[in-house]
């Protein structure tokens, strides 16, 4: 469910305060159109420079995305915009990333010129060490939705995953880079491949033809066929309980990609 927003203007002037100790006095705030899950969602404009941010109140019960993204972003160069600051103040948390330019969110459609960018982009994150901090497991996240309890260990691994990828996390300019890691995971390289798949899917792909994408990542060749399968059952029994729970449009599209593919995957 989307979360509710607030604009710049309703912040506590402490909080703008402290914002402005790293950005001097504001001159611009726009207010970002898309995402779900920010109460504060803006890209601010200093004389010094520009920044995206986006917050949540101490007290909100997501609050520890917040904590989750400060901890990772260190480790995401190349893969994401840098994380400038990170305040907490008068009930606030805020984190302020470097503002890209001259990009647009990733357009998945079949013969789309981003696919081959997202496909390099899943690469270089697939190289990339897994950060030493807490990270939850892959097998624990889909513990609930597996078949067969056996089936957890295909999902088990020690790469970091975004696991997120909707397109609109997903900005596109010379390279493609990923935002809004909150979801970061340790788990088995080729998954965030897998969870692309569904993502392809819901935007026109057949099943063949998204997999086919899939299978450009370096990864997805040490994806065993069985453990593929496993994880289309466990992503469509996830979208049902996610679409039942809060239907919406575009929570039903991700159920009926999933749907599809984990058909397509029992049919194979």
């Amino acid at each position: 469910m989307p979360t509710a927003r607030f604009t710049v203007d309703q912040l506590p002037s402490a909080v703008r305060a402290a914002v402005e100790e790293h950005t001097g006095p504001l001159l611009h705030a726009e207010e970002a159109a898309e995402g779900f899950n920010s109460e504060i969602a803006v890209r601010l404009t200093s004389a010094s420079g520009t920044w995206h941010v986006k917050g949540l109140r101490t007290d909100h019960p997501r609050v520890w995305a917040q904590a989750r993204e400060a901890a990772v972003a260190p480790f995401l160069t190349g893969l994401a915009p840098a994380l400038r600051w990170h305040v907490v103040s008068h009930g606030w948390d805020l984190l302020g990333f470097e503002a890209l330019t001259g990009h647009h969110h990733a357009d998945y459609a079949p013969g789309s010129p981003d696919l081959p960018k997202v496909v390099a982009l899943l690469n270089r994150l697939g190289g990339t060490p897994r950060p030493g901090i807490p990270l939850r497991q892959a097998e624990q996240r889909l513990k609930e939705y597996a078949g067969d309890p056996a089936d957890l260990a295909f999902f088990s691994g020690d790469h970091l995953l975004h696991t997120d990828l909707n397109n609109t996390n997903v900005l596109i300019a010379e390279e493609a880079r990923l935002v809004d890691w909150a979801w970061a995971t340790r788990g088995a390289a080729w998954l965030d491949a897998g969870y692309w798949v569904i993502w392809l899917i819901a935007s026109g792909h057949s099943p063949a033809s998204a997999e086919s994408w899939a299978a450009r990542t370096l990864a997805w060749a040490a994806a065993p066929g069985p453990g593929i399968t496993a994880f289309a059952a466990a992503s469509h029994r996830l979208w049902t309980e996610i679409s039942t729970s809060d239907p919406d449009p575009w929570t039903t599209r991700l159920e009926a990609a999933a749907r599809v593919w984990d058909e397509y995957r029992t049919r194979a």
